[in-house]
């Protein structure tokens, strides 16, 4: 008779990583219920999900691969042999410690995505190795937001939003009921349902504008002129906390004399939107008790406009009080267990290297200068920022230097959790550097298309054969996850295994004392006092934060302050000046440059069940969101002769893509398309899974736009809209790889 056993693991589809429990018969999961008991408790946060589902369909799908693949044909042709891992492994090894010799260890680049992976031991591995360039997006999401949020307040700051003390919450540029659909998204219902304020800004009526007391319908790429908006009418109408200010917040006067010409009337007419909307929603966010704000990467993705929006949202906070006090913004702690920049090792790369990071020379806050001056204050407090990813090499240097070789040559690339055909802007630049490359190495669970492009395809364990420990890129003292269910099928190995051991073939043994992705988790956690087993009985580690930190008294009995160069929080700062920025938040308006063009592009709308370039070989979820959309308004649909389902093509400076249109409430001078959307039942013989028709990027270019963080833009980019001459083949072809959903 066969065992059957009920095991706690996770859903690993989305950030949340969802506890469920796992039914498990002779190694093999047969069944999966959610398990309210551990993170992020309540059945209700899963009901809504369609996603956790798919964990034991996925397991055995037809399209997963299963064992080490090299590549034999032709890039792109899909022509593969079976390996082994010795035999994949020692080849991999092999070639880039060639490499490095002949080019330095500069020329391996990798590349990251998430959020179904662990990045620390790629990021291990490439400090061990010796090269500074992780590329990544960090650049257009996470990254702007902790880097002006640590450049004011010494740390970054999370919303604390409390049921009936929280008065006020502000989403500017996020539409978590597309992106999130998960607790968030469930607390943000509850909360507006239960009388709580909000203000929503963002061009598209999302579900959460429809329930919001105040709509903002921003005109791309005008967000920081909006932001300093609100904080001239809460200056001019004397709405802020001025004992807070003259406690805490230096520069104030400075700012104050900024905002004074940029009146509601003005903003209006720039940002779209009504004067008396921005008095309303000033008023709402600074008379409360207590006001929290969220941002999201729809203003991380505005290119130049990028850090000047995020630094005027950190003097909206401070200068209303709202910093470090309960439901409003809380000050992050660091973490007890073992930090990220610890395990990733990043103190071990030796200086000459940092010195060849591609971003040095054109990001100088993103660089490993910035971040040491950053770290240097920081750590006054006692808090250690994350390297890898806020020193992230830039793509559009890391695309040149595998073009062109300049400054040198970027000859191999490890990709991990990401997919850069679909997810990097100028779709055709990337094809053409990949296929430059000696070697090109993608960790994967299905071929994707940039992994059709790939010399060694790797099998990576997924959602219910790998445990999971997420720590929010270390810079909170939170952690939640939990165990794996069973152990990886066939030949697949947890990315750790991967790297642990060609780490191990180049001469890294001593850093990978751990055997295993569970025991090295176990070792992050010791410092807490907390085992693995302890850990997973609950899935989450997190202590509430204390508030008024900064009020706490130092070793020399005055308070501790705040981690910045003046001690307080910098309105105007001290410390932007010397890596590329200004002392104040300027209204930077975002977006390229372009000729006229009709209309504006925002590219990155999220659909659910969808998330990113993943989940579009599910029929399920194909038979309900079965195209990809360019979205407009009623205006502007009729305005341009168009109806809903039409095929249409998208046009800007960058190139052209087709959707099928739909029409739902939105500003009339902008289109919403769709992001990620491939072929997975092609495959490589057609056009590397069809990933050309209607990708996104196909209408985008990654290049350096803010001066010192390097942020691109993925949306305010003009553009024109038209039907397209010939039908979708979407609308024709769309049978799916999986039956199983």
């Amino acid at each position: 008779m066969s065992a059957v056993e009920e095991r706690p693991s996770n859903c690993q589809y989305c950030g949340y990583d969802c506890a469920v429990i796992a039914t498990v018969e002779d190694g093999r999961v047969t069944g999966l219920r959610p398990d309210p008991a551990r993170y992020p408790y309540g059945s209700q946060v899963m009901a809504a999900c369609r996603r956790w589902p798919m964990n034991v369909a996925a397991l055995d799908a037809p399209d997963r691969v299963n064992w080490p693949l090299r590549r034999v044909g032709e890039r792109g042709s899909g022509k593969w042999e079976r390996v082994s891992w010795e035999v994949a492994l020692g080849d991999i090894a092999e070639r880039l410690a060639a490499l490095a010799a002949e080019s330095g260890p500069e020329t391996l680049a990798s590349a990251i995505g998430g959020p179904h992976a662990s990045f620390w031991p790629l990021h291990r591995f490439m400090n061990l190795f010796g090269s500074p360039n992780n590329m990544g997006i960090g650049q257009i999401c996470w990254n702007p937001r902790v880097w002006m949020d640590m450049a004011t307040f010494g740390w970054s700051v999370e919303a604390d939003i409390v049921p009936g003390l929280t008065e006020c919450l502000v989403l500017w540029g996020t539409n978590p009921a597309q992106s999130d659909n998960s607790a968030f998204w469930q607390h943000i219902r509850a909360y507006a349902a239960g009388g709580g304020a909000l203000v929503v800004v963002d061009p598209r009526r999302t579900e959460a504008a429809a329930i919001a007391d105040v709509w903002l319908p921003v005109r791309p790429g005008t967000d920081a002129v909006l932001a300093l908006g609100l904080l001239n009418v809460i200056i001019g109408e004397e709405l802020y906390d001025a004992s807070f200010v003259d406690a805490w917040c230096s520069g104030f006067d400075e700012l104050a004399r900024a905002v004074a010409p940029l009146a509601p009337e003005a903003v209006a007419v720039t940002c779209g939107v009504s004067a008396d909307d921005i008095r309303r929603a000033a008023r709402l966010f600074s008379c409360g008790r207590a006001s929290a704000l969220v941002s999201g990467r729809g203003i991380d993705q505005i290119g130049a406009a990028v850090a000047p929006t995020h630094r005027a949202l950190c003097c909206l906070r401070a200068i209303t009080g709202n910093v470090d006090k309960p439901g409003a913004c809380v000050l992050a702690e660091a973490p007890d267990f073992v930090s990220e920049l610890a395990m990733e090792m990043s103190d071990a790369m030796p200086a000459s290297c940092r010195a060849a990071a591609l971003s040095s020379y054109r990001t100088p806050l993103q660089s490993y200068a910035g971040y040491d001056a950053l770290r240097a204050l920081t750590e006054r407090l006692g808090r250690t920022p994350p390297m890898r990813y806020l020193t992230s090499a830039h793509p559009d240097l890391v695309l040149r230097a595998m073009e062109e070789g300049r400054p040198y040559p970027i000859r191999a690339l490890v990709v991990q959790a990401t997919n850069p055909l679909l997810t990097y802007g100028d779709t055709a630049r990337v094809q053409r550097a990949l296929a430059a490359l000696d070697l090109l190495v993608v960790l994967e669970y299905r071929l994707t298309p940039t992994a059709q492009l790939a010399d060694y395809v790797l099998p990576i364990a997924g959602a219910l054969e790998r445990p999971v420990l997420q720590v929010h890129g270390g810079i909170a003292n939170a952690a939640y996850g939990g165990p794996a269910a069973v152990a990886p099928y066939y030949e697949r190995r947890c990315d750790y295994d991967v790297f642990r051991e060609l780490g191990r073939r180049l001469g890294q043994a001593e850093f990978w004392p751990e055997e295993t992705l569970e025991d090295a988790f176990a070792s992050q956690l010791l410092p807490a006092g907390l085992s693995w087993e302890e850990f997973c009985i609950e899935g989450t580690y997190w202590p509430r934060p204390a508030y008024a930190k900064h009020e706490a008294l130092g070793a020399d009995g005055r308070p501790v302050g705040f981690a910045t160069t003046t001690g307080r929080i910098e309105l105007a700062s001290e410390f932007l000046p010397f890596h590329g920025g200004s002392r104040l938040p300027e209204p930077v308006l975002g977006g390229p440059k372009a000729p006229r063009r009709s209309l504006t592009l925002i590219t990155g709308a999220r659909r659910q069940p969808y998330n990113a370039s993943m989940y579009f070989e599910n029929s399920r979820f194909r038979d309900g969101a079965a195209a990809p959309e360019a979205t407009v308004s009623p205006a502007c649909a009729e305005a341009l002769g168009l109806r809903e389902g039409d095929a249409v093509e998208v046009v800007t400076d960058a190139g052209v893509a087709r959707f099928v249109l739909a029409v739902a409430a939105m500003r009339d001078d902008v289109v919403s398309v769709d992001y990620g959307w491939w072929h997975p039942e092609w495959g490589a013989d057609e056009r590397l899974g069809g990933m050309d028709e209607s990708n996104a990027n196909h209408l985008t270019r990654c290049e350096v736009g803010e001066p010192m963080i390097g942020s691109w833009s993925y949306n305010a980019i003009p553009c024109d809209l038209r039907l397209s001459e010939e039908p979708l083949s979407w609308v024709s072809k769309n049978d799916c790889v999986s039956k199983k959903g």
